[in-house]
């Protein structure tokens, strides 16, 4: 077998990262040898793999889909967002700058295509199959020019693709249409058909207008996807996430002792790997919210500053809406506080940026000895160590170079009474680490509350995959899906009018 499928999506979020996911692990179980691929990626969740190179999270996990080590061919290009009109450019794992959107859209985007497609030849080089994963849509006809993700890919590559949609949205069918509409002849004749993703009820009612649209298309619609509670692992942007209440929670199940623990998360501007708390939402009896009032704070258990492309700014919002002045008090009473990574910056007494907002002196909130200085050179690091008498394993990435004063060894940063601060991302997912952290947590905030013995994140991301694959193994065509890999596009696939120009 070798071949390749590009999963497009009508929307954002439509579900394409999961799809692929889903594809790269049942393809696995059947012993195809298969990897994930995303040309261009924009993204505040990433990763560093073994060889130190920046990806995206979501294209980590779908390399544990499909049961191979991540690199940076499966994500040659990410793009980190800094604002609303500039972002990090990150190529081939190591950043090569800053560059607004008119400037990477202008040109910059349409040179990197001999980079993604040579990256593309070399993974199907390797492997028997390579599922690719576009972004937002591919009928964004104001962007088809220089695309190198969506329709600039497959037909570089001459892919077959799978449109994915989110008729939990509403409008999937109009979407469906009107996605393949506008697109060139060359584009349509690779669009081999349709995946609708989030479907509740009785399939028999969908069915008459799945009939329809094919007849209007003459365009199959390879399964529909139940919805399904807790697929969303690894999403690729914390600027989508929803501040109100979001809750997330891997496991509903009751705590292993008489008290849950509550842990609110600040919703800091530019809030990056804020996968970092899972970990703990994956705990029985661990409630995990996302909170942006300083009341919030106040039944809290533990309070988690995370992540973020932007730690003065992240400093200035949590000034304007008291979340600066709730923390110093949690830390006066010795309530506990953890700082990662950006959040471990501004929980310091002093910052000295001239790379990432370009500031200079920025005061910070004086709960941990430390002083940042920001460097050009970004750090991307595996490291491993040892934390309250366990084996630590985590990833590094950032500029803010810290200089700890004092307070007791945490990992690569300190611990000051109950306020904790690293640069290590993903060290909560070591279980027998995370059982003793909590332990602590729980009785500094004064709870009965007791780490459950055999919690392995580990198993339950497993478990996870396995069930989007499951996913696709039930509910899709999956004898079609083979055939597209293997084959490519069927010949002779309808034009549908009006087109966009070649």
């Amino acid at each position: 077998m070798s071949g390749g499928l590009l999963v497009a999506g009508t929307t954002s979020d439509a579900g394409k990262s999961v799809v692929t996911a889903g594809i790269c692990r049942w393809l696995s179980r059947k012993g195809v040898s298969v990897a994930p691929f995303k040309a261009q990626n924009m993204s505040l969740n990433s990763f560093v793999t073994r060889e130190g190179a920046e990806i995206g999270r979501a294209q980590a996990m779908q390399a544990q889909a499909a049961r191979v080590e991540p690199s940076a061919l499966m994500n040659p290009v990410l793009l980190k967002p800094g604002g609303e009109k500039s972002s990090q450019v990150v190529l081939m794992g190591k950043p090569v700058g800053e560059m607004s959107a008119r400037g990477y859209h202008g040109g910059r985007q349409q040179a990197l295509l001999d980079t993604v497609v040579g990256c593309l030849q070399e993974l199907r080089g390797t492997y028997d199959a390579v599922i690719c994963e576009g972004a937002g849509s591919p009928a964004e006809i104001n962007l088809r020019r220089t695309d190198i993700v969506n329709m600039g890919i497959a037909r570089a590559a001459r892919f077959p693709v799978v449109v994915v949609g989110d008729i939990d949205r509403g409008g999937v069918f109009a979407s469906f249409f009107g996605t393949v509409a506008l697109l060139s002849p060359a584009d349509q004749e690779l669009v081999a058909g349709f995946l609708v993703n989030k479907f509740r009820g009785d399939v028999s009612l969908l069915e008459p207008g799945l009939d329809m649209l094919r007849g209007l298309t003459g365009r199959d619609t390879f399964g529909v996807l139940p919805f399904r509670h807790g697929l969303g692992i690894d999403e690729e942007d914390g600027l989508r996430v929803s501040l109100r209440g979001a809750v997330r929670e891997s496991a509903v199940a009751p705590p292993h002792g008489a008290d849950v623990l509550r842990v609110a998360v600040c919703a800091v501007p530019l809030m990056s790997n804020f996968t970092d708390v899972d970990a703990l939402a994956a705990e029985p009896g661990v409630v995990v919210r996302f909170v942006d009032r300083a009341e919030e704070l106040a039944d809290a258990d533990l309070v988690v500053v995370p992540g973020t492309r932007g730690t003065v700014r992240a400093l200035a919002w949590l000034r304007e809406r008291g979340l600066a002045d709730a923390l110093a008090r949690r830390a006066a009473e010795g309530r506990p506080v953890l700082g990662v990574c950006g959040g471990f910056q501004v929980l310091g007494e002093h910052i000295e940026d001239d790379v990432e907002s370009r500031a200079g002196a920025v005061e910070g909130l004086g709960l941990l000895p430390v002083r940042v200085r920001f460097a050009r050179e970004k750090t991307l690091a595996r490291p491993v160590g040892e934390a309250l008498g366990e084996r630590v394993e985590g990833y590094e990435i950032h500029h803010g170079v810290a200089e700890v004063l004092g307070g007791e060894p945490f990992l690569d940063g300190c611990r000051v009474g109950a306020v904790w601060g690293t640069h290590w991302h993903g060290s909560l997912e070591s279980d027998a680490f995370r059982r003793r952290f909590l332990t602590e947590v729980a009785r500094a905030a004064g709870r009965r509350f007791v780490p459950a013995p055999d919690t392995s994140f580990a198993a339950l991301r497993e478990e996870q995959l396995d069930l989007l694959g499951d996913l696709i193994e039930e509910s899709a065509d999956t004898d079609a899906l083979l055939r597209l890999i293997e084959t490519g596009a069927p010949a002779g696939l309808p034009f549908i009018a009006p087109g966009a120009p070649s």
